[in-house]
């Protein structure tokens, strides 16, 4: 009986050989990384009971207590108002932000008022008075007696007299209104015909005279005389004084 053979080569009655099983490389050993020790937690605080609760404030004495409530949600508000200060600040009322700019705008206001101080006294006064020369009119614009039409602006009474005390003629002359007691402004009283300074009683005739009261002088006269234009100048740039016999010049007296 011819050998039989198996089809994957073997002879009948073995065992087939069990294919080789391949080599797993061996892994390399790791060594444990130490693990830290946690740091132990305090105990948390039970607020639990806390929430919602209110603060009361015993009135000293015994008296009933009154209920201050503060709200347990302002205490992040006032601490973030805390950081925003510096650490050392330590104003009730002000940042010392707030303080620096108080100074300043002092330190300015006051720098100010020196510079417009200096600037005043480098530009003195100035002192806006009347033109020394005016013309008033005409002769034919006034009768006998005092006119008072230039008194505020010129300071002049301009009076047209039949007959000068001095000049004894018919004319036109000008009173200046200063009082030569104390350089008041005399008052003209047109029902007693005279000049009466208000500040201490002294009294002038109408031609300028004085007659009572502590005036040492009679009332100085301005130069009157005809303008081109035949209007009447008056120029107070020059003064005539009775008592140094000035009243008897020309120009003191306008005839007409």
């Amino acid at each position: 009986m011819a050998d039989e053979t198996k089809p994957d080569g073997t002879a009948p009655g073995t065992t087939p050989a069990m294919p080789a099983t391949p080599a797993v490389p061996a892994t390399p050993a790791v060594a444990p990384r130490p693990v830290a020790a946690a740091a132990p937690k305090p105990p948390a605080a039970d607020l639990s009971g806390l929430a919602g609760k209110t603060t009361s404030v015993a009135s000293i004495g015994g008296a009933a207590a009154k209920a201050a409530t503060v709200p347990t949600g302002t205490a992040p508000a006032a601490k973030a108002a805390a950081a925003t200060r510096d650490p050392d600040d330590t104003s009730p009322l002000f940042t010392r932000r707030a303080w620096l700019g108080m100074a300043w705008g002092a330190f300015s206001a006051a720098s100010a008022a020196t510079l417009a101080a200096t600037g005043r006294f480098m530009f003195p006064n100035v002192l806006n008075e009347p033109p020394q020369q005016f013309k008033a009119g005409f002769s034919t614009e006034y009768g006998m007696g005092v006119d008072e039409r230039w008194k505020e602006k010129f300071a002049i009474w301009l009076v047209r007299t039949p007959d000068d005390v001095e000049n004894h003629a018919s004319g036109f002359y000008a009173i200046i209104t200063v009082c030569t007691h104390l350089g008041c402004t005399p008052n003209y009283l047109a029902a007693e015909n005279k000049f009466k300074c208000p500040c201490h009683g002294s009294g002038f005739r109408i031609s300028g005279q004085n007659f009572e009261g502590p005036a040492p002088r009679p009332l100085e006269r301005a130069r009157i005389v005809l303008s081109d234009d035949g209007q009447i100048l008056v120029d107070k740039s020059r003064h005539f004084q009775r008592e140094l016999g000035q009243w008897t010049d020309p120009e003191s007296f306008l005839k007409a």
